[in-house]
């Protein structure tokens, strides 16, 4: 049913979000008191009805690609959004991954006993009402709503126009799951409307309804969020990620880590937007790695020893230093040792994801100790910013907040706690 047709019999727009609110609250009690096995039992129905339902989730995004190639959408939004066997299995594989994690709500996460006796625990528990605004990727869909039924929050998703189809086949599928679990449907609710007020009522927090908001997707989309929320927000500005190769760095090791940094996939946050390069290593380092780069199809921007070592390298502005591309381009800079690459990131990064490449352990330990990135890696592509490859089965997004969540946001990032307190009639002295 389409969007339209949904806010004409319900009476149009805010009437909808409102229920969604209203149906997101009621089954939050249910999914908190829920046991772990009747949610994982869900999760895997739901990721048996992905396989089941692939051909009608590729359809529906096929549509959804010939719609967003009519409207001029670049190569990079393209792949975002694009399906194919291979990622559709990937869902259901993620899926299937995050219903064997341990069940994180009730776990205690300390205990200690007071010398009065009274012993004290502080046990995980659901944040709430989760409300997700995201853009282009359709496997959103799919990790957000696994990820918030495992964790036993409420959802309400409110995909990208450009992946409407896509997303609903994909919801519909982990409806499935639920009812095979018997559990609330409303527990993972898709805004039904392309709208762009509706996101503005979910910031509004539709009716207290919502206690957090979690935003994925592009610069726009995130500053609006964190200007007009009413409810609190994990989230990132943008994915500015950071390659240093070192003097003592392995050409090898340097060339695969910075080609599979920039070019595996670019249009995800974790792909490498500068390379630094220790001016030590660079006359024999720098030309090996643009060539690699200019193999791959990336434009090179750089600063002027990078223009020297290879012809092909455009000249950088100031801009490009602050600029997540998201897109086959490169800014490279060379710099004077590992405190000027450090002070670089610091001047120009997101605090998202940033990389050393070294054989050197006392360089390495330097950058990992001083870089304040969510993500710091030694001698590993930026591309490994994913909560699916640190194990957490898949992730909504990576935090580069300070308070609550930082990194990759899984399903222990999405609770909370309380402290229990058992005593034996102990009164407190006046």
């Amino acid at each position: 049913m389409n969007s339209s047709v949904v806010e004409a019999r319900s009476g149009g727009l805010e009437l909808v979000m409102a229920e969604l609110g209203q149906r997101a609250a009621a089954s939050r009690t249910a999914l908190a008191l829920s046991a772990g096995a009747q949610r994982d039992a869900a999760l895997r129905a739901a990721a048996a009805a992905i396989r089941t339902h692939a051909t009608d989730i590729l359809a529906a995004n096929g549509r959804d690609m010939d719609a967003a190639r009519a409207r001029g959408l670049s190569a990079a939004m393209l792949d975002r959004l694009q399906l194919d066997d291979k990622r559709v299995a990937a869902m259901a594989a993620g899926i299937e991954q995050i219903a064997a994690l341990p069940d994180p709500i009730g776990g205690i996460a300390a205990e200690w006993t007071r010398p009065n006796g009274l012993v004290i625990q502080r046990v995980r528990v659901p944040l709430g009402v989760i409300g997700i605004i995201y853009e282009s990727r359709p496997n959103v869909t799919a990790d957000a709503g696994a990820l918030c039924l495992k964790s036993a929050n409420p959802v309400i998703l409110r995909g990208g126009s450009e992946s409407r189809l896509s997303s609903a086949a994909i919801h519909a599928c982990l409806v499935e799951g639920l009812r095979a679990a018997q559990l609330p449907e409303a527990a993972i609710q898709l805004v039904p409307s392309a709208d762009r007020a509706a996101v503005g009522m979910m910031l509004a927090g539709l009716d207290q309804h919502i206690n957090v908001i979690v935003p994925r997707g592009g610069r726009s989309l995130v500053e609006r969020v964190q200007r007009e929320a009413r409810v609190p927000v994990i989230g990132h500005l943008e994915g500015l990620c950071h390659v240093y190769v070192d003097r003592a760095a392995d050409p090898d090791m340097a060339r695969a880590v910075v080609v599979n940094a920039k070019l595996r996939r670019t249009g995800i946050c974790g792909a490498a937007e500068t390379l630094l390069v220790d001016r030590a290593c660079a006359p024999a380092m720098l030309p090996m790695l643009l060539e690699a780069l200019a193999a791959g199809g990336c434009e090179l921007r750089g600063d002027a020893a990078a223009q020297a070592a290879d012809r092909r390298v455009k000249p950088a502005t100031e801009q490009d230093w602050r600029t997540e591309y998201l897109d086959a381009i490169i800014a490279v800079r060379v710099v004077n040792g590992v405190a000027e690459a450090i002070h670089h990131i610091a001047t120009y990064g997101s605090s998202h994801t940033d990389a050393i490449v070294t054989a050197d352990a006392a360089t390495a330990a330097q950058f990992l100790r001083e870089v304040d990135s969510a993500i710091v890696l030694h001698n590993a592509s930026t591309q490994f910013a994913d909560g699916g490859e640190f194990g957490m089965g898949a992730e909504i997004g990576i935090s580069t907040d300070r308070f609550h969540a930082r990194g990759p946001v899984g399903v222990e990032q999405l609770t909370s706690y309380k402290y229990v307190v058992r005593g034996t009639g102990q009164v407190r002295p006046g």
